[in-house]
């Protein structure tokens, strides 16, 4: 999934570089490139990535629970 993940994120570089430089020479289709390779990024990139990111449970130390905020307000006037 690493691989894929690389492989997705040159594919996505080289379609913004491409895209640039349509807009660059000023060709009709620049826009449309540029969009759908925001598009790519958006909804297919970032889901793919953020689920191989944080599918092992990874993000639970940033979760905001009772406990974290307890502990955080005791420990407030104690500098």
């Amino acid at each position: 999934m690493k691989l894929a993940l690389k492989i997705m994120f040159v594919i996505f570089l080289v379609w913004m570089a491409l895209g640039a430089y349509l807009i660059n020479t000023e060709h009709e289709k620049a826009q449309v490139v540029m969009g759908l390779g925001v598009l790519y990024l958006s909804f297919i990139f970032m889901p793919i990535f953020i689920y191989f990111r944080y599918k092992d449970g990874k993000y639970k130390k940033y979760i905001i629970n009772d406990e974290k905020l307890r502990s955080a307000f005791k420990n407030v006037g104690k500098e």
